[in-house]
């Protein structure tokens, strides 16, 4: 088996095909795993549990109470079960080193240059390591390399994404700010068009601090720079600190791809476009994933059948587990895309108010589907 790209998606795939027995190879073009960071590092506490992490390995580098979300007024939701800071870096090359401790090899500053095909089916990858060009046969190829994946475009299953469905990212990593590092906080309206600006702590006086435009709301998607230096000026706490880092990119806020396998090919994580279209959090989504990828591809090598149907196994799993919040969170960012700094706030005071003691999403839309049916029915949930 091949895997393409050494994100979480990749390498929890990697893991899992090893532990199974499956001879592995996981590729990675970048130099050094993890580098440079794209991600605003920012995950709810319970998604460590769910992914097998340790919550207290060294990866993750700071610990928050509640996660709070304002509108532009002022109104603030908070959401509890607690969050942490991970190290992007340190976290992708830990699930790296998992997966070549359970037996795959490891190839860094390799790219797939294409892919090798055989009676309509894949076998495998054209790939490249120092100049020089080598092919790989394998029995499955999983594709872990991003939202914009090559390997779904020569696979035939990609798909073209409108301006309502990128988020423009734009995000610094500042040291000797000020503020509350107990809650991540997150900030809605016409500050950050179609989507939001964050502050997530990495410690007393160190947090990332970014914002996302929807590219359907802004000319150009340098546009972030102007909004995330407008956003840390009015905060006399930030504006005092010092930006040591900066991250630029762009996030798929798009529906999951309608196909993610193919002949001897799956998809995972962001190649997948499994990305949460509201948070734009993809890290959860990508392992989870992978271990589904994982043991299929496994399973499928085992069988000596890695058609199509013996590895749609696969897709029915993701779907189960992650396509009825994917698709509800989608309709959620479409009506948001469009709403006015007034409807937000009143949405925000309309969780707000009926939050109570629910802390998961799918229980607090829940209860505003009893409490406001028209607000519901404007973000598509009725």
């Amino acid at each position: 088996m091949l895997v393409v790209g050494a994100g979480p998606g990749g390498s929890t795939a990697a893991q899992v095909a090893a532990k199974a027995g499956c001879r592995t190879l996981l590729v990675e073009r970048r130099a050094e795993i993890g580098v440079p960071i794209r991600c605003g590092e920012g995950m709810a506490r319970r998604w460590l549990a769910e992914i097998g992490a340790d919550p207290d390995a060294d990866f993750v580098v700071h610990g928050v109470e509640a996660a709070r979300v304002f509108a532009p007024d002022g109104a603030c939701l908070v959401l509890g079960g607690g969050g942490c800071t991970i190290d992007r870096a340190r976290f992708d090359q830990h699930l790296a080193a998992e997966a070549a401790r359970a037996g795959a090899a490891v190839r860094i500053r390799t790219n797939a240059v294409g892919l090798l095909r055989e009676a309509g089916r894949v076998i495998g990858a054209r790939c490249e390591h120092m100049g020089r060009t080598h092919d790989v046969r394998a029995d499955v190829v999983i594709g872990a390399d991003g939202f914009e994946s090559q390997v779904g475009r020569w696979a035939g299953l990609g798909a073209p994404l409108g301006a309502r469905d990128v988020v423009a990212c734009l995000e610094y990593t500042m040291v000797g700010v000020e503020g509350e590092p107990a809650f991540d906080d997150f900030f809605v309206g016409s500050g950050a068009p179609g989507g939001f600006a964050w502050v997530l702590w990495k410690g007393a006086d160190v947090a990332n601090v970014g914002v996302g435009v929807n590219l359907s709301r802004v000319a150009d998607r340098a546009e972030a720079r102007t909004y995330l230096d407008r956003f840390v000026a009015a905060r006399p706490g930030l504006a005092r600190g010092q930006v040591i880092q900066e991250v630029a990119g762009a996030v798929s806020a798009s529906r999951p791809l309608e196909r993610t396998v193919a002949d001897g090919l799956l998809l995972v994580g962001d190649a997948a476009r499994l990305t949460d279209p509201l948070t734009g959090g993809g890290i959860r989504n990508a392992c989870l994933s992978g271990r589904f990828a994982g043991e299929v591809a496994a399973g499928a090598v085992a069988a000596g059948d890695a058609s199509a149907g013996f590895l749609a196994r696969y897709e029915r799993l993701w779907r189960v587990r992650l396509e009825a919040s994917l698709a509800r969170d989608y309709r959620i960012k479409e009506a948001l895309v469009d709403m006015d700094d007034a409807a937000i706030a009143r949405l925000v005071r309309a969780l707000a108010a009926v939050r109570g003691d629910v802390g998961d999403p799918a229980g607090l839309l829940g209860r505003l589907r009893e409490n406001d049916a028209g607000l519901a029915a404007t973000l598509g949930l009725a």
